[in-house]
């Protein structure tokens, strides 16, 4: 013989409170991994991560010399990196192993957080996998001391 747990005054079971409990604390980690990730997560690494002002550029001055920042781009993020003084380059901070944004350089290496691939903050080759191949060059100009994507 089964018998049926008894409500409580307000007529819920233990076994729904811990129902509802459970969904109420699992929601928002769904919702998280459903959404679209439009948001580009802090870079780490020492650089930042910046939207472009209104005009639609990025100040050299924000990219390190010798360095380079993670900025939001008209696509997504990417990395701008300045290897000598004048000189910008630029690539899609999605890694090509899994899509992971990469973290801003650091002594001449990008590196993915996700799993620890690096590229060349110069050329964005591929220095260490598990990425199968570089990261993917952004088209740029600079125009009055601004980065301008092209």
């Amino acid at each position: 013989m089964t018998t049926e747990p008894t409500p409580n005054a307000t007529g819920l079971t233990r076994r729904r409170a811990l129902c509802g409990l459970v969904v109420a604390l699992a929601a928002p980690a769904a919702l998280a991994a459903c959404s679209s990730g439009a948001e580009a997560p802090p870079a780490a690494g020492g650089g930042t991560t910046a939207a472009p002002p209104a005009g639609g550029g990025i100040p050299v001055a924000q990219v390190p010399v010798g360095g380079g920042t993670v900025v939001e781009g008209p696509n997504g993020p990417v990395v701008l990196t300045q290897p000598q003084a004048g000189v910008i380059k630029a690539f899609d901070a999605a890694c090509p192993h899994q899509g992971t944004p990469v973290d801003a350089p650091e002594g001449g290496t990008i590196t993915c957080p996700n799993h620890g691939s690096q590229f060349d903050a110069t050329s964005g080759a591929l220095k260490k996998g598990p990425a199968e191949s570089g990261l993917t060059p952004v088209a740029t100009t600079v125009a009055n001391g601004q980065v301008q994507f092209v």
